[in-house]
C-alpha cells in the first residue's frame, strides 16, 4: 500500500484474483464478473489492502473498457439500433431526468448545501453501459429488442450526462456558459449521430481498399486498431466517453469485420477486461462508513438509483410490454465509473464532502455489483420480443 507494487506483481495479484473469483461465482450460478469486481473491493483498501488504485491499473482498466464495447458493437448492426432510436430516447431522457431529481432531493432533504446536492443528482444520472453490455454478450442477448433500446438509450444517456455535468459544473463555478454548452453538446451528438448513420457506409468502402494493398500479417485487425483508437480520440474531443467512440467504432466495422478480427478482439478483451472490473472493486472504501447517518444516506442512494432508473426508464419503454420495460430499466441501472467521475469533479471543485463522495463511490460500485444479478432475473423472461 506505501510503495507501488512492480507492474507484474500487481497484473499477477489483479487478474489471478479476478478470474478466480469469477470461477468462483460462475460455479455456485452467478454472473462470473460479479466475483471480479468483488474481487477487486478484497485486494483493495478495504479489505486486504494488497493493490491501491494508481494510473497503471486505470489505464489497463480504460483500454478493458474500451475493447469490451468495441467487440459489443462488432456484433450489432447501426441499422438495429437506429430503428429504435426514437424509443431510445424516450427511454434515455426520462432515465435522466428522474435519478437526478431523486438525487438532489435527498441530499437537499439531508440537510446538505445546494450545490452539493445538485452534485449528487448529476452522479445519478448516467449509465455505465459497459457492466450491462458484458452481461448481455456473454449470454448471447445483444439481438434482443430490449437490449438493443439499452445500448442505444446508453450513447444518448451519455450526452445527456455530458449537458447535466456541464450546467452543474458551471453552476458551481458561478456562471453558466450556454453558447459552450451548445456547442458542446452540438459536437456530441453531431459525432455520434454521423458515426451512427454513415459509419458503417464509410468503413464498407474505405475498409477493403486499405485492407487489400496491405502485406502485414492481421492486417485487418491492425486497421481495426487504429479506427477504435481514432475514434475513442474523437469522442473525447468532442465530449463523449471514449468508449462511446469505441462502441461507435465497432458499430461501423460490423459489417467489414471478419472472424478473424471478432477473435482477435475477444483475445485482447479477455486480458484487459478484468483490469476494468477489478477497477471498479477498488475505488469501495468502507472506511468512510463510520456512521449511522452515513450509512442511512448510502443505502437511500443506492436504492433510489435503482429504482429511479428502473422506473424512469422502464416508464420509456413501457409500450413494449412490461418484460421489455423491466429488462430496459435494470440494464440501465450501472453507474460504474461515469458517476465516480461526476463525484470525483464535485470534489475536486470543492462542492462536495468526502463523505458524500464516498457515498456517491459506493452508489457506482453496489449499482455495478446487482446489476448482473437483476438482469439474470429479468432476461429468464419467456418469449422476448425481438426487433423486426
Amino acid at each position: 500500500m506505501h510503495d507501488p507494487l512492480p507492474l507484474l506483481l500487481a497484473m499477477l495479484i489483479v487478474f489471478g484474483s479476478a478470474k478466480l473469483l469469477a470461477e468462483l461465482f460462475e460455479r455456485l450460478g452467478q454472473p462470473g464478473l460479479v466475483g471480479e469486481i468483488l474481487a477487486g473491493a478484497l485486494i483493495g483498501p478495504s479489505v486486504l489492502g494488497w493493490i491501491a488504485p494508481n494510473e497503471t491499473l486505470k489505464a489497463l482498466s480504460d483500454l478493458g473498457v474500451m475493447f469490451l464495447l468495441f467487440g459489443v458493437g462488432l456484433e450489432v448492426k447501426a441499422s438495429e439500433l437506429l430503428k429504435v432510436g426514437g424509443k431510445a430516447m424516450l427511454v434515455a431522457t426520462i432515465g435522466v431526468i428522474v435519478p437526478f431529481l431523486a438525487g438532489w432531493g435527498i441530499l437537499f432533504a439531508w440537510g446538505a448545501p445546494q450545490l452539493e446536492a445538485v452534485f449528487v443528482g448529476a452522479a445519478m444520472v448516467a449509465t455505465s453501459v459497459g457492466i450491462t453490455a458484458s452481461v448481455l454478450s456473454a449470454r448471447g442477448l445483444l439481438h434482443e429488442i430490449a437490449s438493443k433500446i439499452i445500448l442505444a438509450a446508453a450513447v444518448i444517456d451519455d450526452v445527456l450526462g455530458l449537458i447535466v455535468l456541464a450546467v452543474v459544473s458551471g453552476i458551481a463555478r458561478g456562471r453558466v456558459n450556454v453558447w459552450e454548452i451548445a456547442l458542446t453538446a452540438g459536437l456530441a451528438s453531431g459525432f455520434t449521430v454521423l458515426m451512427a448513420v454513415w459509419g458503417t457506409t464509410a468503413l464498407n468502402r474505405l475498409l477493403p481498399h486499405f485492407a487489400s494493398r496491405a502485406r502485414a500479417d492481421e492486417a485487418k485487425f491492425h486497421i481495426a486498431l487504429v479506427f477504435l483508437f481514432a475514434m475513442a480520440l474523437l469522442a473525447q474531443y468532442t465530449g463523449v466517453a471514449a468508449i462511446v467512440g469505441a462502441f461507435l467504432a465497432g458499430l461501423a466495422l460490423t459489417d467489414g469485420a471478419d472472424a478473424r478480427v471478432r477473435t482477435l478482439t475477444r483475445g485482447v478483451s479477455e486480458l484487459l477486461v478484468p483490469f476494468f472490473l477489478v477497477g471498479i472493486g477498488l475505488n469501495l472504501n468502507l472506511r468512510l462508513f463510520r456512521s449511522k447517518s452515513i450509512v442511512a444516506l448510502a443505502l437511500l442512494i443506492l436504492a433510489a438509483a435503482i429504482v429511479t432508473k428502473l422506473v424512469g426508464c422502464g416508464i420509456g419503454a413501457l409500450s413494449l410490454g412490461w418484460e421489455n420495460a423491466l429488462k430496459v430499466g435494470l440494464g440501465m441501472v450501472p453507474r460504474g465509473e461515469v458517476g465516480m467521475v461526476v463525484a470525483q469533479i464535485g470534489l475536486g471543485m470543492a462542492v462536495i464532502r468526502s463523505e458524500v463522495y464516498g457515498v456517491v463511490v459506493f452508489m457506482a460500485v453496489a449499482t455495478t455489483l446487482v446489476a448482473p444479478l437483476l438482469l439474470k432475473i429479468a432476461f429468464r423472461a419467456p418469449q422476448p420480443l425481438r426487433a423486426s
